[in-house]
């Protein structure tokens, strides 16, 4: 990923675009902007993390990128689709087909099994899924033995593990991820995380990650470290250290 100016819709090979974003909440002196003028792209197949201090505006770029929420000004792109055009329906349906979420807290429905969690997007978007690509995705996340298990069956890294092939199955054009690893011990997170990681080397899938987690961060391309609201770094290949470091700083001036 990378800080840009350009106006306009992004290139071909973007998975997303943000040109410009900004968002407030409140009103009259309660307001708070949380995102101030935000410009960055997100290429094809590529691992991104977003770092910053608490406060930052993280988890608010990740909802407005996913379409979760719209901007109060500037244009949010998913391909060259922009998102301000669509209808509150036409973005449900795009958010359905063409974007995976992953969360801290799994977000699971504890009726279904493993094999009817992943194929759940599919039934929401009113589509057939292909049962061997499903089977297949399902094994490719450590879990071809417990497809008929429901999440209570499960310990946490394995119903995250769930939550990856659920999101990973429709081969959505961006997959995000908030804090995917908060709730998971060391081991267990280190797992996810490569995981994730491989779903961008081997599926050439598109991911972006939100964490506070320096560590975290190390797995992806690059990472965008936030500050009040604005971009206020772009590391390529960061190490742990060099994210820490970064986010000590920037917290330090605050």
């Amino acid at each position: 990923m990378r800080t840009t100016d350009r106006p306009g819709p992004p290139v071909v090979q973007d998975a997303a675009h943000l040109d410009a974003v900004t968002k407030r909440f409140g009103r009259g002196g309660a307001r708070v902007t949380a995102l101030r003028g935000v410009s960055m792209t997100i290429p094809r197949a590529t691992f991104t993390a977003v770092m910053g201090p608490s406060g930052s505006g993280k988890s608010t770029l990740l909802h407005c990128a996913a379409g979760l929420d719209r901007p109060e000004s500037g244009e949010v792109y998913l391909g060259g689709t922009r998102l301000s055009a669509l209808s509150e329906t036409e973005l449900t349906k795009l958010r359905r087909s063409r974007i995976g979420f992953v969360f801290q807290s799994f977000n699971l429905v504890p009726a279904l099994t493993v094999q009817q969690n992943v194929t759940l997007p599919f039934r929401l978007a009113g589509s057939r899924p292909d049962r061997g690509w499903v089977d297949h995705i399902i094994d490719r996340v450590g879990l071809a033995g417990r497809a008929r298990h429901r999440p209570a069956e499960l310990s946490g890294g394995q119903q995250q593990r769930v939550a990856i092939a659920r999101a990973v199955a429709p081969r959505p054009d961006v997959i995000f991820a908030d804090e995917p690893t908060g709730a998971l011990d060391l081991h267990t997170a280190h797992e996810i995380l490569r995981l994730l990681r491989d779903v961008v080397d081997t599926a050439e899938q598109t991911v972006v990650m939100v964490t506070h987690d320096p560590a975290a961060a190390s797995y992806a391309d690059q990472a965008i470290v936030l500050a009040d609201g604005m971009v206020a770094d772009t590391l390529y290949e960061p190490a742990a250290a060099q994210l820490a470091e970064r986010v000590g700083q920037l917290e330090a001036s605050r």
